[in-house]
């Protein structure tokens, strides 16, 4: 069982509360992603979680237990860094079965556990190699492998992709996932990357200054953000947030709309005028200055022959404006 609840977590680092107070619960077997941006405290909650910061107030509960102030080892927690941290000297297979050696377990079991974890990972051709000889993204399972074979409660991910270039990751990612769900064991993944967010998780924490902005299902958070800094973080391109006449004409303080949800129309509506034209293939996207609304990004089809310089109307769709009151809150 891996389920992981917080209560009241606290961290300080002298005078200043970088998570001023958390309560969380993770339930067993899900896939879990802590996102926000940079010094947003999501890497310090994992390693609390893990148990290499120590909680300055509140509790952490590991399967009804409180692992508080457990030392890591005795939390069956395995982590995998940013950095892969495989000894250069060994093979993969000793690389994999390096925690096993160092727990003492019985050589015949620690090889069957590696064996099974290159089997899910396809690294059993590979076995014999040394870490240079490998991939970035080989090396990275190899580190996963190694987090694996002591069949921990859960598992805990700290940017472990940020050292690969776009097309691994996207294979990275599509193995992790695969890999939670053969597994069926509690994962917590941290990123920055909103895509990763959306692609992976079963829930979303969206963290901001260490503090919970709010937490669901992927689509949950894209189609009803709680507040403007969900809004504005979630989705690739942003949501665009309209302040002013515009959104005071609805009765709020911000309004905001996917770049998806505004038709371009022939009359009526939002003028305005082209300037940046991104064409994608299936998708084309267009920065647009409207006289009333500001600069917006407009998602329209593919082979739209919009470009730079020319006039466009553009018409919201019914049903798809959020309001925003002015502590940044949806309104209801």
């Amino acid at each position: 069982m891996g389920k992981i609840v917080l209560k009241s977590v606290r961290k300080s680092f002298g005078e200043v509360d970088v998570i001023p107070s958390i309560n969380l619960q993770i339930e067993d077997g899900e896939f879990v992603v802590f996102v926000g941006p940079s010094g947003c405290g999501k890497s310090t909650l994992l390693r609390l979680i893990a148990g290499l910061e120590d909680v300055t107030s509140g509790h952490i509960e590991i399967d009804g237990t409180d692992a508080t102030d457990l030392p890591p080892a005795k939390r069956k927690l395995a982590m995998v860094f940013q950095s892969y941290a495989l000894y250069p000297h060994m093979s993969v297979r000793k690389n994999i079965m390096f925690p096993l050696k160092m727990a003492g377990m019985e050589i015949g079991e620690a090889t069957r556990r590696a064996d099974a974890a290159a089997k899910v990972l396809n690294l059993t051709n590979y076995m014999e190699r040394k870490p240079g000889q490998l991939s970035g993204g080989q090396r990275q399972r190899v580190a996963i492998g190694r987090a694996i074979v002591r069949e921990p409660e859960a598992f805990l991910f700290d940017e472990p992709l940020s050292n690969l270039d776009a097309a691994l990751r996207v294979n990275m990612r599509q193995e992790i996932t695969e890999l939670h769900q053969q597994l069926k064991t509690t994962m917590i993944y941290v990123t920055h990357d909103q895509v990763e967010a959306m692609t992976m998780a079963d829930k979303i924490v969206v963290l901001n200054a260490g503090r919970i902005e709010q937490v669901g299902s992927p689509m949950q958070l894209y189609t009803n953000p709680a507040n403007t800094f969900v809004a504005g973080f979630i989705g690739s391109p942003k949501m665009n947030l309209i302040t002013g006449p515009e959104a005071a004409a609805q009765g709020a303080t911000t309004i905001g709309i996917r770049p998806e949800h505004l038709d371009v129309v022939s009359s009526g509506g939002w003028e305005g005028i082209v300037g940046l034209s991104e064409h994608l293939g299936s998708d084309t996207f267009l920065k647009v200055e409207t006289r009333t609304a500001g600069t917006v990004t407009v998602r329209a089809d593919g082979d739209i022959r919009l470009r730079h310089g020319d006039a466009v109307n553009l018409l919201p769709q019914v049903g798809k404006v959020h309001k925003f009151g002015p502590d940044g809150k949806v309104m209801a």
